[in-house]
């Protein structure tokens, strides 16, 4: 028995699913080259291996003659009927030409193929049991880390790869370390073989942990429209529900909590927010902002722009650490997205206005008509002094607002009309 042969059939049928008939094949297939140069000369030289004792056997064949004149080639009919008693002359059987010690070189012979020959029946076996979960979440333990920081993850069978730039760079990871991660993609490698790829820094990766958390995304009740995310730093997520009855974002964060609790703790405290789906673009955005309310919402289609103004005190939070919340809010309304300080906004329209004031254009000191704007506020400027687009324009929005009672939401509504038609 050869035992070396049989534990490397049983380590890659258990360690790799490889079956043992495609083993032997890939192996028998090698061995005969080998055999060949031991057994120089005879003809149709053939290699079998016993699948249970590992035993291999090396048959050549040679024609039955009366008398032999090519040894390599012919045997006796006497010498053959030792081992076929019913040959016959000119009929060809086969004799075992085993080389003394073949077993050990068959082992040594197996080694070496097997990180060639069976290259392509472990690939069979990763397409078969992976290629069917791409964007399933699978677990497996840290086996060694290559060229600087990728994963090489033992997911059993089969290993994973987990590059570098498919998990964030706060994540740090050992050996033997348990790691959750999607399963990305299978993909050929360059020596004929397979890998099965894994992240976890795509925003899919975010989507599977809600559906193992969150019943109602598994039965369809609740939707994720829109999943966009900076991974290490923060996800956005906008949820839908066909019933009603059920508050997708409360499904999604759970009791006190726990659902969404457990996701941030698997991604090692990223932020998550969570927001109620809308198809306009102005309305997911106030959704992505709330609490934060926007003082101005430009729309700009032709551009695929749109431009918000906030308050000076909530910019950073609107803009987020190197402009990550803004990028992301726009990733989710699919728009570029502008912010601009409110302060700033107003140094702009101030300027404005003093442009259209220092022109000498006599339209501007007719009495106060401006088109779109409610005839009872034109009433109430007039008879605070403010009869004229100049006088306006001179004004500041506030002494505008103070002197004539109206709001400062109104007097910005005046302002912005009294722009678009001068500009």
């Amino acid at each position: 028995m050869n035992k070396d042969l049989v534990a490397i059939f049983e380590y890659l049928e258990r360690e790799k699913g490889i079956k043992r008939d495609i083993i032997i094949s890939a192996i028998e297939e090698a061995l005969r080259a080998a055999a060949r140069k031991s057994v120089k000369d005879l003809l149709n030289v053939s290699v079998t291996i016993n699948s249970k004792t590992g035993s291999v056997d090396v048959t050549a064949q040679k024609e039955v003659v009366d008398a032999v004149t090519i040894s390599d080639e012919e045997i006796s009919l006497e010498d053959a009927r030792v081992l076929y008693p019913d040959c016959e002359l000119g009929q060809w059987i086969d004799l075992t030409v085993t080389p003394a010690d073949f077993g050990r070189i068959a082992a040594q012979t197996a080694r070496q193929i097997i990180a060639q020959k069976l290259k392509g029946a472990e690939r069979d076996v990763i397409y078969e049991e992976y290629r069917h979960r791409i964007n399933e979440i699978i677990s497996g333990t840290v086996k060694r880390v290559v060229r600087g920081a990728t994963l090489i993850v033992d997911l059993g069978k089969v290993e994973g790869i987990l590059p570098d730039r498919f998990y964030p760079k706060v994540e740090k990871y050992n050996v033997g370390d348990r790691v959750q991660a999607l399963l990305y993609e299978v993909k050929d490698t360059e020596n004929g073989g397979a890998e099965v790829v894994l992240s976890r820094s795509h925003p899919e990766f975010v989507e599977q942990l809600f559906l193992m958390e969150v019943p109602e995304l598994k039965d369809g009740t609740i939707t994720i429209e829109r999943i966009v995310r900076d991974a290490g730093y923060r996800t956005k997520i906008a949820v839908s529900s066909s019933d009603f009855k059920v508050d997708p974002v409360g499904a999604c964060v759970g009791v006190r909590g726990t659902r969404v609790k457990n996701i941030i703790r698997e991604l090692n405290n990223e932020k998550i927010d969570i927001m109620p789906y809308s198809d306009d673009p102005v309305k997911l955005l106030q959704n992505a902002l709330a609490p934060i309310e926007a003082k101005k919402i430009q729309m700009f289609p032709d551009r695929k722009m749109l431009s918000i103004i906030v308050d000076d005190e909530t910019y950073p939070t609107v803009l987020g650490k190197r402009g990550t919340n803004a990028r992301l809010n726009g990733e989710l309304i699919g728009l570029e997205l502008q912010v601009q300080k409110w302060s700033d906004y107003q140094a702009v329209m101030k300027l404005e206005r003093e442009q259209i004031v220092s022109q000498e254009d006599p339209e501007l000191d007719l009495p106060l008509s401006i088109e779109g704007i409610n005839p009872l506020i034109i009433e109430n400027l007039a008879g605070s002094g403010y009869d004229t687009l100049r006088k306006i324009l001179s004004a500041t929005p506030q002494e505008l607002s103070t002197n004539s009672g109206i709001s400062s939401e109104m007097v910005e509504n005046v302002l912005e009309q009294i722009r678009k038609k001068r500009m």
